[in-house]
């Protein structure tokens, strides 16, 4: 039997929460599906927020980072809290809906547990879709393996799958390392589309102008050449 958990990082999302557990709540009440909303280090009330709301959402619960040590951090700790043998995250900022975690369940239903569900982002700017464009044509030159919308989520697979990896990052290049992982393993991806809309509280904590943009670019490709590296590594090691 298959059992679903979803988990969505939050830091300092406490304008956001009462909406996110409110359709978190609702996904939890129709849905066999834990939701687990890790406070990622948050600076603001996001602990007050959640402590106030979660008594009223039985099928929500929270785990806490003290100090936040990134994204993809956050994230990982939340899956090592999670109960469900298919697991997943998404967003806190309501620019993708929790409710489309259900039609990636719908897939594995459909053809098991051996696959990933990514989102495939529609009703972006255009600059949006030109910056994701750009960086999976450069993934996949680099990694030798055809990559589009990295960063697109939900992003669900099996527990065993995410027990199987070996010192993921602890950013954002998290969504990049768990996609590529499942390529070079032979997993199928499932694509479902997801709109996208505008961030209604708060400010991303990567995407606020050119300077941080550029830096998560070059912190990508930091990353993307010591994963081939590493990768490179292992294939002769085991050789």
């Amino acid at each position: 039997m298959m059992t679903f958990s979803l988990v969505i990082p939050c830091y300092n999302e406490a304008g956001n929460l009462p909406s996110l557990l409110e359709r978190c709540d609702e996904l939890s009440r129709k849905w066999p599906i834990e939701v687990v909303l890790v406070d990622n280090g948050s600076t603001d009330n996001t602990r007050q927020v959640l402590e106030m709301l979660l008594p009223g959402c039985p099928g929500v619960r929270s785990v806490r980072v003290d100090k936040n040590r990134g994204y993809g951090f956050g994230i990982l700790t939340g899956l090592r809290s999670a109960k469900g043998n298919i697991i997943g995250w998404t967003h806190a900022d309501m620019q993708t809906d929790p409710f489309d975690f259900v039609r990636g369940v719908a897939l594995f239903s459909l053809h098991g547990k051996n696959i990933m569900v990514k989102g495939r982002r529609i009703g972006r700017p255009l600059a949006d879709v030109f910056f994701t464009f750009g960086m999976s044509v450069f993934e996949t030159l680099l990694l030798k393996i055809k990559m589009n919308d990295i960063n697109a989520q939900p992003t669900m697979f099996s527990r065993e799958f995410f027990e199987s990896w070996n010192n993921p990052p602890h950013d954002f290049s998290l969504d990049l390392y768990a996609y590529y992982m499942a390529l070079k393993n032979g997993i199928a991806i499932h694509r479902i589309p997801v709109s996208f809309k505008k961030r209604v509280h708060g400010r991303s904590s990567w995407n606020v102008g050119f300077k941080s943009r550029f830096k998560f670019i070059c912190r990508t490709i930091d990353y993307s050449f010591k994963l081939k590296k590493d990768l490179k590594n292992s294939s002769s090691a085991d050789k």
